[in-house]
């Protein structure tokens, strides 16, 4: 009899080993000939580099090496376009390559003996500059006149969207009521436990070998390679534990310098290790954060709840390099029409360089930016008509088949409306008379200061690449035995960035192969090893990994049950494609899946401090198919405590391009104190037609309606509404009117 895997909670792979301290992350490997590395950042937001003199450091004892930008081959690097320099300096073959463009750029790598060498050589290190005005505002920087921070770009705006579908005209004089406001989010930092840390070498190929964490193992290999100017072949990328990355690491930080450093040593018949970790504030300035992004939108209804016309005007900071902004971006412009059908819809939306740090790929990716948007203008919405927000949504919500604002519809498997019901009943929702009713009511005597409200929000978002990006993903399975299979081998590139995605790997292969969990050995995350798997993240991993490791399983079976062992097979999973926005109405098929979550919080609210707590958090996701239910709710559980520093404690402050919050000191996250008192995790499973056993990937929409739905819930409590966060006491006071 089968024994059934795919839909228990079983314990995940690592767990032992990273509570016991066993498991060995980046910054854990040690050699006793091994070098380190230190990074000497510009500290400058924008400016020339003039020179760099090299020769007091290179004089310390223990010096072994500095490298420059004229040292780099090919000094140029970027995940969608190559715009930012390895190093920054005089002597690169890059064009402005000698121009500083934030407090982030790299200038040198030392090598020394030791850490503390290192440090002492950076800081002899004589670096000439001469500065330049700073753009450090995104009205600033469109204006005419404004300085070009990408002088070979000719202007500060260089990534725009456009949707037209309908018409607006027609939709304002449909409308009996119109809400226009307009919204800001801020700068989130990824606060990953594990800062960056690398450690490199030459294998015994002859490959340079970097052991880093990362999200893509061969994205990087060929950011390295590019960068170096030599073959992929000759670089190895090894992914060990990983201390989480929320998207933080889907960009460069230390990679390609690490490697360069192992290749110029090696030149010199330098074969020693070299070791690289990042303190928490190199950590904080050196890697790209959320966008901030300011969003007006103009929204329409009748009499009757209906939805008739959106207007949204979109601008991202971008910080001075793309990194992922424009797929970002692309992103926001097609979630902020929420999971609603509105028949007329105009959004522009633009990308803006300025010289605050790059910002980039971060749990949601352009979802929540939009969705708060969106959500709390649907919320106003249903308070000015005078309609139940869960009523007033299902009303509009977009159905199976329906055409959306890209005229094309989404993907079959639309549970939008489910999930929203199911929210809402388990929480103070009730249907009576056709129609759902808020019941939501203080249960208890609160002191006279404190008063307490609920909220309601829902969203939706991509699983896997967008707008035409080519997607797929490897998986080789090898089984091994005589009678039955003993062994079987399973290799994938895919990263495991907490998430227990490998888990999750070795439940579907056993569960497909109908053998037990210990008799699966996993090869992961090495270059050298394993085939492209994509990146971890766009919540696309179970997903594509899960269709791809079924392939290659039932492949492998197949070939078992024709006699032949061991059984070898490799399987390249390719989903439904997807087309790029047409570049004036927008049109596409903008994505093969989707998620859906709904979301009620509610609050209490200080009135006389300003501190807002969170009570009680109800989550319903349609995951589609729980391949493990625990590490499911670990994931939601997860989300929302981010979702909730997102929102009221994180304020990075940056101020003319310098950052003023670059320790975990002045940049708050929620501690044990500060997470919700419950959170009830509803997995709905809507099984997606597509999908591994029907799974849908969920890891970022938990965190996406967390926001309007606070804010709603602080409305709901105090009258008033907020169009922007983080709500820090004294935000929320002055909001009330308390302070001035």
């Amino acid at each position: 009899m089968k024994t059934h895997l795919i839909g228990q909670s079983i314990k995940r792979r690592d767990a032992y080993a990273k509570v016991t301290g066993a498991a060995n992350y980046p910054g854990d490997f040690y050699d006793p000939e091994q070098l380190v590395m230190k990074i000497l950042f510009s500290e400058r937001p924008h400016a020339i580099v003039k020179s760099i003199d090299i020769s007091k450091a290179e004089g310390l004892d223990g010096v072994v090496a500095i490298f420059t930008s004229k040292d780099v081959p090919n000094n140029e690097y970027g995940l969608m376009s190559p715009d930012q320099p390895v190093l920054c300096g005089p002597g690169s073959n890059k064009n402005y390559g000698d121009h500083v463009k934030c407090v982030s750029d790299q200038i040198a790598a030392v090598i020394a003996e030791n850490e503390a060498i290192a440090v002492e050589a950076s800081t002899l290190i004589d670096v000439e500059y001469e500065d330049l005005p700073i753009i450090n505002d995104i009205d600033e920087a469109i204006k005419d006149g404004a300085v070009i921070i990408h002088p070979d770009n000719g202007s500060n705006i260089y990534s725009e969207f456009h949707i037209r579908n309908g018409n607006i005209k027609s939709g304002i004089q449909s409308s009996n009521f119109i809400i226009e406001d307009v919204y800001e989010t801020p700068v989130q930092e990824h606060a990953y436990l594990q800062p960056e840390a690398g450690y490199g070498y030459i294998d015994e190929e002859g490959r340079i070998t970097i052991l880093v964490a990362g999200q893509w193992a061969h994205e990087d290999r060929e950011q390295i390679a590019h960068a170096l100017n030599i073959p992929e072949e000759n670089i190895r990328v090894i992914y060990p534990s990983i201390g989480g990355a929320f998207g933080g690491r889907e960009d460069m930080t230390i990679q390609i310098v690490l490697a360069l450093a192992v290749m110029k040593l090696h030149e010199r018949n330098i074969d020693r290790p070299i070791k690289i970790v990042w303190s928490r504030k190199e950590s904080i300035i050196g890697h790209h954060k959320r966008h901030p992004y300011k969003l007006k939108l103009k929204l329409g209804a009748n009499k009757d709840g209906k939805l008739t016309f959106l207007e949204a005007d979109i601008t991202a900071d971008s910080g001075p390099y793309i990194y992922t902004t424009n797929k970002v971006l692309a992103n926001a412009t097609l979630m902020i029409v929420g999971p609603y059908h509105i028949p007329n819809v105009s959004v522009d939306s633009r990308a803006v360089y300025t010289n605050n740090l790059p910002n980039g790929a971060f749990r949601g990716f352009g979802a929540p930016q939009a969705c708060f948007a969106i959500e709390m203008q649907i919320n106003k919405m249903a308070e000015a008509i005078g309609l139940d927000p869960v009523e007033f949504r299902l009303r509009n919500t977009i159905k199976e088949g329906q055409a959306t604002a890209v005229k094309s519809p989404l993907p079959k498997g639309v549970s939008i409306d489910k999930v929203i019901e199911i929210c809402a009943a388990e929480s103070s929702w009730k249907k009576a008379n056709e129609k759902w009713e808020c019941q939501y009511k203080i249960s208890e005597s609160l002191e006279k200061q404190k008063t307490r409200g609920i909220g309601f929000a829902s969203g939706y978002k991509n699983v896997g690449f967008s707008y035409g990006a080519p997607e797929s993903c490897w998986a080789n399975v090898e089984l091994h035995g005589k009678d039955k299979i003993e062994k079987l081998i399973l290799r994938h590139a895919g990263a495991d960035v907490g998430q227990g995605a490998h888990s999750a790997f070795i439940q579907i292969a056993a569960d497909v192969a109908d053998v037990s969990l210990d008799k699966v050995e996993l090869t992961a995350s090495d270059t050298a090893l394993t085939g492209n798997s994509g990146s971890s993240s766009a919540s696309r991993m179970t997903f594509m990994a899960g269709n791809a490791i079924i392939g290659a399983t039932k492949a492998a079976i197949e070939k078992w049950n024709s006699g032949e062992k061991p059984a070898k097979s490799t399987f390249i999973y390719k989903p439904p494609k997807t087309t790029p926005l047409d570049s004036e109405t927008g049109a596409c098929t903008p994505n093969f899946a989707y998620g859906y979550v709904a979301e009620t919080v509610e609050v209490e609210v200080d009135t006389e401090t300003g501190k807002v707590k969170i009570l009680n958090v109800t989550c319903a996701n349609d995951v589609g198919k729980a391949i493990n239910p625990i590490q499911i709710k670990g994931q939601i559980e997860g989300a929302i405590i981010q979702a909730a520093g997102y929102v009221l404690l994180e304020n990075f402050i940056q101020e003319n391009g310098f950052v003023k919050t670059d320790s975990l000191a002045t940049y708050l996250i929620p501690s044990i104190m500060d997470i919700p008192s419950k959170t009830d995790s509803i997995i709905v499973e809507e099984p997606d037609p597509i999908g591994p056993a029907g799974a849908r990937g969920m890891a970022e929409m938990p965190f996406i309606p967390f926001a309007p739905a606070v804010l709603s819930a602080i409305h709901d409590a105090t009258g008033v509404w907020f169009n922007s966060f983080p709500l820090t006491e004294e935000v929320v006071l002055e909001g009330l009117g308390i302070i001035k």
